[in-house]
């Protein structure tokens, strides 16, 4: 047992080595030199050998970022050395002036040397090492006095909790930024809206409230990542004496710093920095607000020492603000290529972010009412990079008396088809499909697709040509189009005209389901085209039946039902389909029911490999005409899996399971 004990000790040693080089390899050099799911494995084993032997279990472990019970406040912590604030730039002029006020004060006539980085848009904390191993975490507080966050600052990945390398110092501060990127920004908030949860303004307001949850657990669900850009204090090793030499100690440690971080010369280096990242700004993956200019040399630093609470050694260059104030004067609704309604505020223009901004997304109507957005309120405005603008928020203390709340029009504002909102969903649509002018490209793309009306040729670059000509507008309009107007069109010859021409007659021969399928009625694909045509055997019969009798079908729920009705409820969705039946289109009548009459109803199968005399979307039909369900995977639900040449995996599964294996003669046997 003793024996085993040291052998298991030793392993725990080594595995928490192996999984901190790799911690270090992935955040601080992202350069990984193992696939995650070796990592995961290695941290399993770690995981299970310290359950085994649990008072071998130590703070600084892997194992341990997510080890704290939920806290019942925050205590005050004392920094090593204040952090300060800095200094503000807003123009090249301002930037000459800091420059100029430096080289001053160093009686240099020299170019100074700036070590340059980003100004994260995030939580400033400090981290406190001691002897290597991650002992406190801290916000910035009023700079002198900060609260204590230890327990969440130990579920970032990106912080060590033990630093790398043998020369550590006994005691360091390190100084950073945690934030939150833009795409977990992004997530977070979908998943608050999700569950009616509160929503956070920005990803600096989301870091920062992060950061001050009592629950660790909690913490640890949040996107949270963390850059160090200086330190506070240190004991018992001696550090270079360039600013940009301690950042590269610091990565050398297994901190991560910004890879943005350059060394310049002078006031034009500062200037061109300021540029190059302002260009590159709307492409990062995380919000800045600016760049930092710090005096390189530690001498020179404290030769020019501080005013008030910040350092005269330097500066942040603020990019235009993001956000700003402005009046709303009315919002209207925009229709999208999908039918979607997204209401849209007009703005008393206003230049924020670099431009001028007088339109603003508001998103849906569950946004409006959240936010509570009105006419003639004052609201704050938010544009990052090339997004949309944004309302952010009402300024509710200067709201003029008399608002009314926004209500969703009744009428589609491009077409006057009825606007319909089904309950439990977001997002308001026109119903108007067939006929909405904003809706035109997306329907006939769809109409015109492979498993709808397969209108061969007549590609997505084909149909922006047709409608932007004006030569389209509802898809009978294709059934009028002749040789001579295709070929005259960009990149269309006689011969791709004849072509086009020949695969338009040839799609008016086609079937219920997939008629059905080509009207891009919502929340209808090709599984419920099929339920419909199967159940009332006719189109008229679908246009007749009420939300009752379109719940009675298989696969139709409330919320299809509602779509199905909206859409046959548009006079103009009607005339289209009429007009389509007196172009030629039709199908042969389908036969009502079959499900309850095929000798296969209630046989579930699966399709895999290459079938000889038929193709596998024929075969599923041929499967359900009498009455089966063809499903996508195997499972014990599976009645027969049907193999062709080259099965996948399921073939094994199915044997694995003791589903019948079928050929195609076998399955004919069946029917």
């Amino acid at each position: 047992m003793a024996a085993k004990r040291e052998n298991s000790r030793q392993r725990i040693a080594e595995l928490r080595e192996q999984l901190n080089f790799h911690n270090y390899r992935y955040y601080v050099l992202d350069d990984p030199v193992i696939p995650d799911s070796k990592y995961d494995r290695l941290l399993r084993e770690l995981q299970d050998l310290e359950v085994e032997y649990p008072d071998l279990i130590v703070p600084d472990s892997p194992t341990q970022r997510v080890g704290f019970e939920p806290v019942a406040g925050f205590a005050d912590v004392i920094h090593l050395e204040p952090m300060l604030s800095l200094e503000n730039a807003f123009s090249e002029e301002e930037l000459a002036a800091f420059d100029r006020k430096v080289r001053d004060r160093l009686k240099s006539d020299e170019d100074i040397e700036y070590a340059a980085e980003p100004k994260m848009d995030g939580a400033a904390v400090s981290l406190l090492y001691e002897k290597g191993v991650l002992v406190r975490g801290a916000t910035r507080g009023d700079g002198t006095r900060g609260e204590d966050i230890t327990h969440n600052v130990r579920t970032i990945p990106s912080i060590p909790l033990r630093l790398l390398g043998e020369a550590l110092p006994d005691v360091l501060e390190v100084r950073g930024e945690i934030f939150m990127s833009l795409e977990g920004f992004a997530e977070l908030n979908a998943e608050a809206r999700r569950e009616g949860g509160k929503t956070f303004v920005n990803p600096r307001n989301a870091a920062a409230g992060s950061l001050r949850q009592l629950d660790p657990k909690l913490t640890a669900k949040r996107p949270l990542e963390f850059y160090a850009y200086g330190i506070g204090g240190q004991r018992g090793l001696e550090f270079p004496e360039r600013h940009s030499e301690i950042l590269a100690t610091l990565r050398g440690f297994g901190l991560r710093i910004s890879p943005l971080n350059r060394v310049v010369s002078g006031v034009d280096g500062c200037q061109s920095y300021y540029d190059a990242i302002g260009k590159r700004r709307s492409s990062l993956s995380y919000e800045i607000d600016g760049v930092v200019f710090k005096v390189d040399r530690l001498d020179y630093q404290s030769a020019l020492g501080f005013v008030s609470r910040a350092p005269r050694w330097a500066v942040a260059y603020k990019f235009p603000a993001h956000e700003e104030m402005t009046v709303l004067r009315d919002i209207e609704f925009q229709v999208g290529r999908t039918g979607a309604l997204t209401p849209v505020a007009r703005l008393e223009p206003v230049f924020v972010g670099g431009v001028t901004v007088s339109n603003a997304t508001l998103h849906n109507m569950d946004e409006v009412a959240r936010k509570d957005v009105r006419p003639g309120d004052t609201v704050v405005i938010r544009r990052a990079g090339d997004v949309i603008p944004e309302v952010v928020s009402v300024v509710t203390e200067k709201r003029p008396r008399k608002t009314r709340p926004v209500v969703l029009p009744r009428h589609c504002p491009v077409c006057g088809s009825d606007v319909v909102r089904v309950e439990g969903e977001a997002v308001a649509r026109c119903s108007g499909g067939l006929y909405c002018r904003a809706q035109r490209k997306e329907s006939l793309r769809h109409f015109a697709s492979r498993r709808a009306m397969d209108i061969e040729g007549l590609g997505a670059k084909l149909i922006d040509q047709l409608v932007d000509g004006d030569l389209v507008h509802t898809p009978v309009d294709l059934y009028r189009l002749d040789e001579e107007t295709i070929a005259g069109l960009d990149r269309m010859g006689q011969k791709s005209a004849k072509n086009l021409v020949r695969a338009l007659e040839k799609s008016k021969h086609t079937t219920l389901p997939r008629f059905l399928y080509a009207l891009g009625i919502r929340e209808v694909g090709e599984a419920t085209a099929k339920s419909l045509a199967k159940h009332f055997g006719e189109l008229d019969a679908i246009r007749r039946a009420d939300l009752d009798e379109l719940q009675s079908v298989e696969d139709v729920g409330p919320i299809v039902a509602t779509h199905v009705d909206a859409f046959f409820g548009q006079r103009h969705n009607v005339e289209v389909i009429d007009q389509l039946v007196a172009a030629g289109v039709e199908w042969p009548r389908e036969q009502r029911d079959s499900k309850s009459r095929g000798r296969l109803k209630g046989k579930t199968f699966v399709l895999t490999g290459t079938l000889s005399e038929m193709t596998r979307e024929e075969a599923k039909e041929l499967i359900e005409s009498h009455g089966g369900k063809v499903t996508g995977s195997v499972s014990g639900k599976t009645d027969y899996l049907v193999c062709g040449a080259d099965p996948g995996s399921k073939l094994a599964t199915a044997q694995k399971l003791g589903v019948t294996v079928l050929d195609e003669e076998q399955l004919r046997s069946l029917y």
